[in-house]
């Protein structure tokens, strides 16, 4: 890999882990920049999740005592969630690099618009009038089943997985907008987590790649989070949309 590589890779990573602190989406930049330095589209998803993983599993952390309370919900979660992480990973190992480059430009397409339906996912949350008494078992069973889908639907691919995990709590009748990012952040950090390490020992990762890239992305990630408030957000917002939709016609082209 060239200096320039380098380069280009650390500083999309830098502007991904930015985004994805203020605003989500880094996983737009980071899959396609990985395609530009010649690494096989199989191969650059993976290496993409774990240059993002971290960022991830660092904001879990500051959610802690927003999900104080509520193991009854998470542990289900928690269980279908690996599992889907490993079925995510593995189903994604075993689609020829061909097949997954077709199916890229729909799975770029279905992610922006999960990304740009998010406010509206947002307005329905805050709109909820049921009370938190505790999601009932029915709804737990429910919402680890469906867990279980989006788990290996972001272990496959990624982007947009959260926006559907939002939705999910709202139905559970959970109200915090704080408990639904901390338990969002907690099961995206498990299931992009158990995939990483399928990756890893499936010998995938493009090590040479993702080191710049991760170094890119945790820097970014600890800016973003500085300035996260100084930041015009509609702005950041309409820039990952219109980065989503740029990837998804460059895709289609490309593939067919």
């Amino acid at each position: 890999m060239t200096f320039h590589q380098t380069l280009w890779l650390f500083g999309i990573g830098l502007i991904a882990g930015a985004l994805n602190s203020v605003a989500g989406g880094g996983g737009f930049l980071c899959f396609p920049a990985l395609l530009f330095v010649g690494i096989p589209p199989v191969n650059a998803n993976a290496t993409a999740t774990l240059a993002l993983w971290p960022a991830t599993a660092s904001a879990m952390a500051a959610y802690r005592g927003a999900m104080a309370g509520h193991r009854r919900v998470v542990l289900p979660l928690v269980v279908t969630g690996t599992i889907g992480g490993v079925l995510g990973a593995v189903l994604l190992l075993r689609t020829p690099q061909v097949t997954f480059m077709r199916m890229v430009p729909w799975l770029t397409l279905l992610a922006t618009v999960l990304f740009a339906l998010s406010r509206q996912v947002q307005k329905l949350i805050g709109s909820q009038s049921l009370q938190m008494y505790g999601p009932s078992r029915s709804r737990i069973a429910f919402a680890a089943v469906i867990q279980l889908i989006i788990a290996t639907y972001l272990s496959f691919f990624g982007p947009g997985g959260g926006i559907i995990m939002l939705a999910l709590f709202a139905v559970m009748g959970i109200v915090s907008i704080h408990t639904m990012n901390g338990l969002k952040m907690l099961l995206a950090g498990i299931c992009t987590g158990v995939g990483v390490v399928t990756f890893i020992v499936a010998k995938t990762i493009f090590w040479m790649q993702a080191v710049p890239m991760l170094a890119g992305t945790m820097l970014g990630g600890y800016l973003g989070a500085w300035y996260a408030q100084k930041t015009p957000q509609q702005f950041i917002r309409w820039l990952v949309i219109v980065v989503g939709l740029v990837m998804t016609v460059y895709f289609f082209i490309k593939a067919w």
